[in-house]
């Protein structure tokens, strides 16, 4: 992986509300909703028995040649945000390229994949809201 080098953590910040992505918390998922090869991936922050919002946001790196496979959610809305490399994005039938910046919207109900069809590890964060309440 090639994740920048971390700075130094801040005086005074209590450590143990933070975590740190170069300390060994991706751990590797293979075939990604049927996608090829192993991603790492780190769930930053997860809602667990709190109302509607945020679901979670996850760290996800697709290193060379891998991919989440094509697949649909229910009532919620994923949002990517690429933040390094490039890759090549299924939105609803459409495919198109995707590079650090772009930020996509996966609506409810809707079908998507991403894969990184370069050398270069493609990094991005994933963040899932829902249950929208039924909304399309």
């Amino acid at each position: 992986m090639s994740l920048a080098e971390p700075p130094p953590p801040a005086r005074g910040v209590t450590r143990s509300r933070v975590s740190n992505l170069h300390e060994g918390l991706l751990r590797a998922v293979t075939s990604d909703h049927g996608g090829a090869g192993t991603i790492h991936a780190h769930r930053a922050y997860r809602r667990d028995g709190a109302p509607a919002g945020i679901a979670f946001i996850d760290l996800v790196v697709l290193p060379p040649h891998t991919s989440i496979g094509l697949h649909r959610h229910a009532d919620d809305q994923e949002t990517y945000v690429i933040l390094t490399g490039r890759g090549r994005m299924t939105l609803d039938a459409e495919e198109f390229e995707v590079r650090a910046g772009d930020v996509v919207t996966n609506r409810p109900y809707g079908e998507h994949a991403l894969a990184n069809h370069t050398e270069d590890d493609l990094q991005l964060l994933v963040f899932e809201m829902g249950p929208l309440g039924g909304a399309r």
